[in-house]
């Protein structure tokens, strides 16, 4: 899911301070394990070569779990409010995760291609609130459609434990497509 952008960026910005691939890769390594996420659909993507929905869903219906190409996730449930999605998708990830109380942390809200961003926002809202509810501190945040699922409605939470070498990379300059930020 959209932990790739998070590793991405920091290895990114080792490699440009002057990393070698084994340090990159060893650093890749360790940003993974400290991430960790999961996604929600609202509606499927239709993957070009194959020309149609990669599953369908009831109205009312959502998918959690989902995969990063529009795969079929663990389980169908009822929609549900913000709220309600952000407590269930943190509380897997945190499960998995389990970051300490005053770690920083980043929270990604990422959206996959097909949900307006007011509604990314409210997520983050929802997730930020649960976080903060828990005594977690979130040190770094970024929200928008950065690891699609070309057309799909829905988005995935990734939140990262960042240490100090990670939080100084994160915060490294970077001009791309996706991510312009610095100097």
């Amino acid at each position: 899911m959209a932990g790739t952008l998070v590793v991405e960026k920091i290895v990114g910005a080792a490699a440009e301070a002057g990393a070698d691939l084994a340090a990159c890769a060893a650093l890749g390594e360790r940003v993974a394990r400290a991430c960790g996420t999961m996604g929600v659909a609202l509606t499927s993507c239709t993957v070009p070569a194959a020309g149609k929905a990669t599953f369908s869903l009831e109205e009312g219906e959502m998918e959690l779990g989902v995969g990063i190409h529009g795969e079929p996730g663990r389980r169908r449930v009822p929609m549900a409010p913000a709220a309600a999605i952000a407590d269930e998708l943190l509380g897997a990830i945190l499960r998995d995760l389990a970051p300490r109380r005053g770690e920083p942390l980043l929270l990604l809200l990422n959206g996959f291609g097909g949900t307006p961003l007011i509604e990314l926002y409210v997520m983050f809202d929802a997730a930020a609130r649960r976080l903060a509810a828990d005594g977690f501190t979130i040190a770094r945040s970024l929200v928008g459609n950065f690891v699609t699922s070309l057309e799909m409605a829905g988005c995935s939470i990734t939140l990262g434990r960042l240490d100090g070498e990670m939080l100084k990379l994160w915060d490294a300059p970077v001009q791309t497509a996706a991510l312009r930020w610095g100097r």
